[in-house]
Order: structure tokens, then C-alpha cells, then sequence
């Protein structure tokens, strides 16, 4: 780091540091690049909960996880309609990151949520299956920390039957990253943006 750099003397792991990346991702890649349509509503209402997560094993993960999915669907959706639960100190491996996934899924279920929420994931190094590491359709689900989003099944639905095309957005997805390109991507994060 540059002593120049905006983020000189900031430790890039403090919960504040990690909300405004991720904020930055949703606002230039997310919302910006129309990856999710259904994202600009609840980030201008103000719906979206960022939780960083300090867990630094994935027992410790896990029970973050157990608590957001509780408190998720115990809240008001007027108040929160999705949380992201960023997790920066565990799962940095993809691999080890897509394996916990399964986890995930069991967490749902064992608090007997499955139907009504959902886990959808994003991570810095996110790979599709038989892709290329390259791959530009890979960056749809590329955040800047590993991050466990977590869903209400009943929005999903409704967002999806309020979008008549909604199955052809991973396909525009990655007609959308392919025309930017590495470079494009590079330049969304350049600090004149």
C-alpha cells in the first residue's frame, strides 16, 4: 500500500472497511452492470443487512450463520429483506469455500427455514463448474470478501414473476461481463469511479 492510497493506515479487514467494498461491489458491479435486477430496490430502501463476520474456523462460521438466518426470518422484511453475511478471515480457499456451502444449506434446514430462506453465494475467486478461472461469466458471483447471501425464498419468487425474463439472466450476465472484459472490470474499480 502507497502512502497515498485512500486505504493507508487501514486495516482492510475492519468491519467498516469491509461494509464500504462491499457496498462499492454492489453499487458498481451489482447494480451497475444490472447483474441483479432485484438489487437496486432493497439497497435504495435500505433493506440489505452487511454483517462481517469475525470467525476464523468454520464452527465459528457456522454459528454466525445459525444466528443471521434466525434474526433474518424473524425480521420485518420492510426493515430487512436480505442480509449479506461477509465472512473475510475463513473460506478464503474457493474450493474449501464451495464445499461449506453444503453446510450452509444443512444450517437451513436443520432450523426447518428451507422453503423460506435460501443461501446464494459469492466469493472472490468464484468459479462455475467446467469454466476457466478467466472466464468473465465467473465475476457475476465475484465479491470482494467470501460472503454467504442470504435470501427469503418468498421475495425470490416474487421478484422472479415480476421479472418475465428472469430465467435469462445468468445468459445476459455473461454476455454483459464478456463485453467488458478484464480491463473493464479493472477500470470499474479504478479510484476516478
Amino acid at each position: 500500500m502507497q502512502p497515498n492510497d485512500p486505504m493507508h493506515g487501514i486495516d482492510p479487514l475492519a468491519d467498516d472497511a469491509v461494509v464500504v467494498a462491499m457496498q462499492d461491489w454492489l453499487e458498481k458491479a451489482v447494480i451497475g452492470l444490472n447483474l441483479c435486477p432485484f438489487a437496486k430496490a432493497v439497497h435504495a430502501k435500505r433493506q440489505i443487512r452487511y454483517v462481517v463476520s469475525h470467525a476464523q474456523t468454520e464452527e465459528a462460521l457456522i454459528d454466525d450463520l445459525l444466528h443471521e438466518l434466525q434474526l433474518l426470518a424473524a425480521a420485518d422484511p420492510g426493515d430487512i429483506e436480505t442480509t449479506l453475511l461477509v465472512h473475510p478471515r475463513v473460506l478464503a480457499d474457493f474450493l474449501d469455500y464451495n464445499d461449506f456451502l453444503d453446510i450452509a444449506d444443512a444450517a437451513v434446514d436443520e432450523l426447518d427455514l428451507g422453503g423460506v430462506l435460501q443461501v446464494a453465494s459469492f466469493h472472490p475467486q468464484y468459479q462455475f463448474a467446467d469454466s476457466h478461472p478467466d472466464d468473465m461469466g465467473n465475476f457475476s458471483n465475484r465479491a470482494p470478501f467470501p460472503t454467504l447471501h442470504l435470501l427469503r425464498e418468498e421475495s425470490v419468487d416474487k421478484a422472479v414473476a415480476a421479472f418475465p425474463e428472469a430465467g435469462a439472466i445468468f445468459e445476459t450476465n455473461i454476455q454483459t461481463l464478456e463485453k467488458l472484459g478484464p480491463s473493464g472490470w479493472a477500470a470499474l474499480w479504478s479510484t476516478k469511479n
